[in-house]
Order: structure tokens, then sequence, then C-alpha cells
């Protein structure tokens, strides 16, 4: 996969092309989900697997974590606003670059996501 899924709809193949033929639609159709949220914004992996009408969050899971590196992964996480284990640092770093909304931090832990204001439904 190239490291930069951007791009495309400038007159440029989609790179959710070669996936499709090499990784299959389903992997193909989360990646290009993940790459259409907006900065400072979130969904859930279930939130994917729901708008895709297929799969669940483990198989959205895996194809993020196989294949997800090419597209902006911090913006799609668990359903509660937890960060993902061993990329906190990272993702709090592209959370304040965007602005999204967080819940503070308890007893030392990471924030959360608020997932009631970053939840983004694919539409608005």
């Amino acid at each position: 996969m190239s490291p930069n899924r951007r791009g495309h709809g400038r007159g440029e193949p989609s790179p959710a092309e070669p996936l499709r033929a090499a990784l299959g639609d389903f992997a193909a159709k989360v990646l290009d989900v993940a790459e259409a949220i907006p900065p400072g914004r979130v969904m859930s992996y279930g939130d994917i697997a729901e708008y895709l009408g297929e799969g669940g969050p483990r198989q959205v899971g895996r194809v993020m974590a196989l294949w997800g590196g090419g597209v902006a992964w911090w913006r799609v996480i668990h359903a509660d606003g937890s960060l993902l284990d061993g990329h906190e640092q990272a993702a709090l770093a592209r959370y304040g670059e965007e602005g999204t909304p967080m819940r503070p931090r308890v007893r030392g832990a990471p924030g959360r996501v608020d997932m009631r204001r970053a939840r983004w439904n694919g539409r608005t």
C-alpha cells in the first residue's frame, strides 16, 4: 500500500482500486471510510461496520491493523473513546492538532475522545 492515500479525485486513480484486487472489496471500503472522516471527528470500528452494512468491529480493526497506516488511523477508535494501545502519544498529538473533542484525564490515565461530540455519522 502506498504511504499516502490522499490525492484521488483529482484525475488520479483511487488508491482503493489496487486494494480491491489485492485485499478484497471490504478492506478497500474500510480504508476509504477511514480516509473520509473529517479532521477533528472520529468513528468507532463498529460505526464503520454499521456504515458499510457488513463486517463487524473486529473485521474493521483487522483491516486497520494490517493496512491502516496510510490513512488517518487515529480517527478510527474504540467505541468508548479510549486510545489505541501503544499509539496513545501519536494519537493525542493528532487530536490536539485537529481540535478533536476530548474528555479529561482521570487519575493519570490518558484522556479519551468525547464520542458524543466527536463521532462522525458518515454524512454531516
